[in-house]
């Protein structure tokens, strides 16, 4: 049997300050990740391999991140039936625009779940992950869910500071 992963697959290394958000939740998560630098254009066969390999071995979820015309999230959604989120990443004259409308206009039939631009989606893409996981992993979904109590927390505490100020 194979422990459950999540890839973090992306197409240029200047993607990881944006994906160290994903990372990060990950590892909040205690959620076992492998991330990659692999690309849909410059190293197409070794992005086909390198699916079809963690497929093989476990992979729950992939998470792609891509700036500009951005199909690298769309090439692994067409290779495998698992869960394919998208990270539209911020970079060039668009501002993430294009990035955006390329990861997000998938064919019917091949679905790519994607978030928002830049770090806000990449945080976003590793709690959708641990949400992913958690169907199948009750342990999980108690620390999804007591980790989303305690950020409503934060903010009802934020704003009685804020209240308290006011007054």
């Amino acid at each position: 049997m194979t422990t459950p992963f999540v890839a973090v697959l992306m197409g240029s290394d200047s993607d990881l300050p944006t994906m160290q958000a994903t990372l990060d939740v990950l590892k909040k998560f205690d959620i076992r990740f492998e991330a990659k630098v692999t690309s849909a254009h410059r190293t197409p066969a070794a992005t086909h391999a390198y699916v079809q390999d963690a497929e093989a071995r476990g992979c729950k979820v992939f998470i792609c991140a891509a700036g500009l015309a951005a199909h690298l999230a769309g090439a692994v959604a067409g290779i495998t039936t698992r869960p394919v989120i998208g990270v539209p990443i911020d970079n060039g004259p668009l501002q993430g625009h294009d990035a955006l409308l390329s990861t997000v206009m998938m064919p019917g039939g091949v679905p790519v779940a994607t978030v928002a631009i830049g770090k806000a989606g990449a945080k976003n893409a590793g709690y959708l992950a641990a949400q992913m996981l958690s169907c199948g992993d009750e342990d999980l979904a108690v620390r999804v869910k007591a980790e989303r109590a305690e950020c409503a927390e934060e903010v009802a505490a934020k704003d009685a500071k804020l209240q308290a100020k006011l007054a």
